[in-house]
């Protein structure tokens, strides 16, 4: 860890959600390759944007083109790679935008790591809210979708540690939102996020009106 280095306070999120006329929070998805993950987040983060609310998607493969070019897909580099986003998904959160991750993060202890993150606020602040939402779809499935070939490859043995196939992916328990992506349209997976936004008190009053 560096040292020799100080916290400098900014505003208080209160104040900036207050200015912007927002809250900020994450919307975390998780699920296998090929699950419909990054389908359903780029429709949602539309949708939020045509209703008003700022939001803004980090995607798995995107972020592994800068930010995290330097890590592979070992168990070590995974955990790394999840570590990261959950520190980037918390300053944007910070900064009231509503934010969308989507990346397999397949190791429970993992996605813990990055909602307890969110739960670690200054004094005064609330707790970022994070919302886990399960991208649920039997492997048989996401390997007939396959659009990038890589269960293909794993199968052959081309692609090492690959969810699914030679790695694990754990489920979760008691995700915020679950959603069978192979029973329910991508329109219907929007909706019923907005849904749980709205039970929840997460989006502005004008974003109502719309």
């Amino acid at each position: 860890m560096a040292t020799n280095i100080t916290w400098h306070e900014s505003l208080r999120r209160s104040e900036r959600e207050t200015l912007r006329g927002q809250r900020g929070y994450t919307i975390w998805f998780t699920g296998l390759s090929a699950s419909g993950k990054s389908t359903i987040a780029t429709a949602l983060e539309q949708h939020l944007l045509h209703l008003g609310v700022g939001a803004y998607r980090l995607d798995g493969d995107n972020v592994r083109f800068g930010l995290n070019k330097d890590l592979g897909f070992s168990e070590a580099d995974r955990n790394e790679n999840i570590r990261r986003i959950a520190e980037v998904a918390k300053l944007f959160a910070d900064a009231s935008t509503a934010t969308l991750t989507s990346f397999i993060s397949p190791y429970k202890a993992d996605r813990k790591i990055a909602r307890d993150l969110h739960a670690t606020v200054a004094d005064g602040d609330e707790p970022i809210p994070f919302i886990e939402v399960y991208v649920d779809i039997p492997i048989e499935v996401a390997e007939q979708r396959d659009p990038k070939g890589l269960y293909k490859k794993a199968r052959a043995g081309i692609i090492k540690d690959f969810t699914g196939i030679s790695a694990p992916y754990e489920a979760p328990e008691a995700p915020e939102i679950h959603i069978r992506s192979d029973k329910v349209s991508v329109e219907d997976a929007v909706v019923q996020i907005v849904e749980y936004l709205k039970s929840k008190n997460l989006l502005p009053a004008a974003a109502l009106k719309n």
